[in-house]
């Protein structure tokens, strides 16, 4: 039965040609039947006229416009040649139907004035003189009804399907969106990861190389100076491996680290930590702390936490020798300031301007990042006498 429905759907064509077969029968029995009972239909008006309404049903959803056109020039030649209504009329219903619920506004408006008002133009054109003006007034009534039936009908499944397609239509943008903020999220995922492992490897293999190049110039003349540098270059690389080993987790969901646990993210209690790194590898910092600390949001625990490392790891690379640093966390009411300034020869120019070039200066793109998503402001440039000063203020919320 589904194969057999299935079928119809997909021939509506030959569907409304069996039903315009089976329609063009009825009326020319009916016609026949008429003449042998003494009516005035010719049948040689009656069958061109009934065989092109039937036609009219078989192409009502190919072409509703062309086919309404044709049931209206079919209606004036009936009342031209007197040929009365047939059974086939009904294809004058049909077309009302079709073309409201398919064709253009035009059409459909035209099939509205047509319906409502065949059975007017009718009873003028053939009167019933045995009734009475009620009796007509009733059964022009009577048989206008399915013509507005059929109109209202079929312009409620316009505006059913019409609905659907709207729906349709959403769903499909609403799926674009999700598909585009997909895209958005993931992208965002990749530079937060690339800012992640750029902060993590500069710093860490930075600190490697500066104690690298220490060992091999103390290792003759004293071994254990370059004991404890290749000591620090241990723990570094232990260091480093850990927080890759996080970031990498990220990427493997489902799966699980040794241990079934992630390294935790570093926070603002663990820039001290790194301070003393910076001062083993031969870098003096002074770090001081004002205010009252208190818990801040992980958010600005990290962006903290990485502004400073990626201030003194630019401060290693470009502050040339003798250079020394400070390191300044303040907590606001409403906010934390940092403050990280050297005394070194600075940055170039073309580094905190316009962001570097050839794979440089990411560092600085990746903290006025950081910054931009916490809602905070960051201030990077050579200070006046001298050196570099990387100032940010992170706003807080209470933590939870």
């Amino acid at each position: 039965m589904q194969r057999l429905y299935d079928f119809l759907r997909r021939h509506p064509t030959g569907v409304d040609g069996f039903w315009a077969i089976i329609l063009f029968g009825i009326s020319a029995a009916a016609g026949t039947a008429g003449q042998e009972r003494g009516g005035t239909d010719s049948m040689a008006r009656l069958v061109p006229v009934a065989l092109l309404l039937c036609l009219v049903i078989a192409l009502r959803r190919r072409m509703p416009e062309k086919m309404l056109l044709l049931a209206a020039g079919l209606g004036v030649a009936q009342l031209v040649l007197n040929v009365g209504a047939t059974a086939a009329d009904f294809a004058l219903l049909v077309i009302v139907y079709t073309v409201a619920a398919t064709g253009a506004r035009w059409a459909s408006r035209l099939a509205l004035v047509m319906g409502l008002s065949a059975a007017t133009v009718a009873a003028v054109r053939w009167p019933h003189d045995d009734t009475s003006v009620p009796g007509q007034v009733a059964i022009i009534v009577f048989q206008t009804v399915p013509f507005a039936l059929a109109w209202v009908l079929g312009d409620s499944i316009r505006t059913r399907r019409a609905y659907f397609a709207q729906l349709e239509e959403r769903a499909a943008r609403l799926e674009k969106e999700r598909e585009a903020q997909a895209k958005v999220a993931v992208a965002a995922e990749r530079a937060r990861i690339a800012r992640e492992l750029h902060d993590v490897v500069a710093h860490n293999v930075s600190v490697m190389v500066v104690q690298a190049d220490g060992a091999a110039y103390v290792l003759d003349a004293a071994p254990d100076q370059a004991k404890k540098a290749l000591e620090t270059i241990s723990s570094t690389g232990r260091q480093a491996l850990a927080e890759m080993r996080r970031l990498l987790g990220v990427l493997r969901t489902g799966e699980h680290q040794e241990g079934g646990e992630y390294v935790p993210q570093p926070d603002v209690e663990q820039i001290e930590d790194l301070v003393q790194q910076c001062r083993g590898s031969g870098l003096p910092v002074d770090f001081k702390i004002e205010g009252t600390p208190r818990p801040l949001p992980s958010g600005v625990e990290l962006t903290a936490y990485r502004i400073v490392q990626e201030a003194l790891t630019n401060t290693r690379k470009h502050g040339g020798p003798n250079t020394g640093a400070s390191v300044r966390l303040v907590y606001f009411d409403d906010g934390l300031g940092l403050l990280v300034e050297d005394d070194g020869k600075g940055a170039p120019h073309e580094l905190y301007e316009e962001g570097g070039v050839d794979g440089q200066g990411h560092g600085l793109i990746g903290m006025r990042e950081r910054v931009g998503m916490v809602g905070g402001t960051l201030d990077a440039g050579p200070r006046p006498g001298g050196g570099f000063r990387i100032s940010a203020l992170l706003p807080l919320k209470p933590a939870h």
